[in-house]
């Protein structure tokens, strides 16, 4: 089984920042591609950020230039860094990684708001 616990949100003022920290435990052979979805009130969940295991990345057209998605392989480790942070990205954020046998796993979520 693989786990998967997010940290790093928290509450932030318009125009700042933070960093979201996702690890990965358990029994993981096979490690694709990882990403970031977040799930903001009474909306759908939305894709943010993914990263292959090459590093290629691809970005919601919404945060391209403000949010940059990276990973450590060796340490399972995958993270989002968010800048210039608007009321617009509160939203419950959510790790994702394809493992294995090519499985999807979800972490339980961590909240960012975006508040004066």
């Amino acid at each position: 089984q693989v786990q998967l616990v997010e940290s790093g949100g928290g509450l932030v003022q318009p125009g700042g920042s933070l960093r979201l920290s996702c690890a990965a435990s358990g029994t993981i052979f096979r490690l694709y591609a990882m990403g970031w979805y977040r799930q903001a009130p009474g909306k759908q969940r939305e894709l943010v950020a993914t990263i292959t295991s090459g590093g290629s990345t691809n970005y919601a057209d919404s945060v391209k230039g403000r949010f940059t998605i990276s990973r450590d392989n060796a340490k399972y480790m995958v993270y989002l860094q968010l800048n210039s942070l608007e009321p617009e990205d509160t939203a419950v954020y959510y790790c994702n990684i394809k493992a294995n046998w090519a499985q999807d796993y979800w972490g339980q979520g961590t909240q960012v708001t975006v508040s004066s």
